[in-house]
């Protein structure tokens, strides 16, 4: 099917201006109405548009930025203590990019936010820190660096550090701007702490991602019954899988962080990925629906968005709009790279909205157009 399309082409507004026109445009609008063939050309395009531009946050510029906030605001004044990343285009939703949102959280030794819930989905992916917990309905689970955490909508949730432990920096990533879009979200405080409700780290002692399911234990939730994925179980398995599987061209070695019960999202509107990038890889470009935002686990290297060249380092984060060409590249010959991601995918998917398109010139590589 031929896709050089013009807004000249049969099936598309050419509609000539003229005075006697403006007047009835005019008198459609004092009525609530209008004519579609003046719109039609911007909510139709040939092909997904994305209103996000591409952006790297480097961690090294931010990282006293967010420390600092541990020094002017108490987690109770601020509810939760953020910096949060906004994409230039999409400020006026305070989005990362698309409908998704992240930032950065810190809380300190002996802190804790108060518990709340809210109809937004949320995950967490921890950068910084030692003896960090979340309480995600009862569950007490203690974190890492590099674990991915999920707190599904609606689930009261508190978070925090124990004495003892070392300041605590975490990325997260929400779906508060879709959710708003739809006009379906809330917040609500809980009055107090939260009652534990069952033995510490029961979740990811239960639901390890090792296959075995408990056949005794009921679950109808619609998210993953394993709130923790740890670093010290994902890292070794894609080094596993990296030894019998072919390297994908475009995203090295990708595992899909699932529901153990379904292999399916870990939640109804956001889904998340980890890869490893082999030394020396190259990776090749395309495109698809869905929006994405990075953080760099492991290692160094580039990727390519759009033709323009981001470089990023281990803790940086990035976002790839809605169907922009992008290719991924680890610089180091010697050692791999990972990059976690969380996107929009099950909405995407699950509204049979995903298509994807590779990119064939220069070997399936794009031109860096501004080196």
């Amino acid at each position: 099917m031929n896709e050089n399309h013009s807004d000249d082409q049969l099936g598309r507004a050419r509609v000539q201006d003229s005075p006697e026109l403006q007047a009835y445009y005019k008198e459609l609008e004092t009525l609530g109405a209008g004519a579609l063939w003046t719109v039609a050309n911007d909510i139709e395009p040939w092909e997904p548009k994305s209103k996000s531009i591409p952006m790297l946050w480097k961690y090294e510029d931010l990282r006293h930025l967010v420390l600092k906030s541990s020094e002017l605001v108490t987690p109770e004044q601020a509810g939760r203590r953020v910096v949060y990343l906004v994409n230039d285009n999409r400020k006026d939703v305070s989005a990362a990019v698309g409908w998704l949102y992240t930032g950065i959280q810190v809380t300190r030794p002996g802190e804790s936010t108060s518990a709340h819930r809210h109809k937004a989905s949320a995950l967490r992916f921890i950068m910084e820190g030692e003896k960090g917990y979340t309480v995600v309905d009862g569950n007490k689970i203690m974190l890492e660096v590099n674990d991915f955490v999920i707190t599904p909508n609606s689930t009261w949730h508190e978070h925090g550090v124990e004495e003892g432990g070392k300041t605590c920096i975490w990325q997260d990533g929400l779906d508060i701007p879709l959710v708003n879009a739809l006009e379906a979200n809330d917040y609500a405080v809980y009055d107090g702490k939260q009652e534990l409700t069952a033995p510490l780290n029961q979740s990811p002692m239960t639901y390890s991602g090792t296959g075995l399911i408990p056949p005794d234990k009921e679950w109808n939730k619609p998210y993953s019954p394993l709130f923790k994925y740890s670093w010290r179980t994902v890292y070794p398995a894609l080094l596993e899988a990296e030894k019998v599987n072919d390297v994908n061209s475009f995203d090295g070695i990708i595992m899909q962080y699932s529901n153990p019960l379904t292999g399916g999202h870990v939640m109804q509107t956001m889904g998340a990925s980890i890869q490893l990038l082999p030394k020396g890889f190259k990776g090749k470009a395309h495109k698809h629906t869905g929006s994405f935002v990075y953080q760099c686990a492991k290692g160094k290297g580039y990727s390519i968005i759009n033709g323009k060249r981001f470089d990023w380092k281990e803790r940086d984060i990035f976002c790839v709009p809605s169907w922009a060409w992008h290719e991924h590249h680890n610089l180091s010959e010697t050692e791999d790279a990972c990059l976690f991601s969380f996107n929009d995918l099950p909405v995407i998917e699950g509204l049979g909205l995903y298509q994807e398109k590779v990119y064939e010139d220069d070997g399936g590589n794009q031109i860096e157009n501004n080196l």
